[in-house]
C-alpha cells in the first residue's frame, strides 16, 4: 500500500486530473490557512467560535472543505483571532 503523496503524485500525471486539482487549490489554501491561524492561537473550534459569534460547526465545514466562506466571514474569523485578512491576486 502507498502513502498518499504516492498516491497523490501518481494521479498527477494524468492531466485531466491534474487541472481539477489544481483549479480547487484556492478552496484547499483558504481551508489551511484557517486552521493553521486557528491553531497558531492555540483555539479549538469552539473557543473561536465564541470569539467570531460563527457556530463552531460552521467553522468545521469551512475547515473540512465543506462550506465556501463569504469575505466577511474570513474577516470575522481573522478579527476573532487578532489577525488581518489579506487577499492577493498573482
Amino acid at each position: 500500500m502507498t502513502n498518499f503523496d504516492d498516491f497523490l503524485a501518481e494521479q498527477m500525471r494524468d492531466d485531466e486530473f491534474r487541472k481539477e486539482y489544481e483549479a480547487l487549490e484556492p478552496e484547499f489554501t483558504i481551508m489551511q490557512a484557517v486552521i493553521d491561524a486557528r491553531n497558531s492561537e492555540g483555539l479549538t473550534q469552539k473557543e473561536l467560535s465564541l470569539r467570531s459569534r460563527i457556530a463552531q460547526g460552521d467553522i468545521s465545514k469551512m475547515e473540512n472543505g465543506n462550506a465556501n466562506p463569504s469575505v466577511r466571514t474570513l474577516q470575522r474569523l481573522a478579527n476573532a483571532m487578532g489577525k488581518t485578512l489579506k487577499i492577493e491576486f498573482v
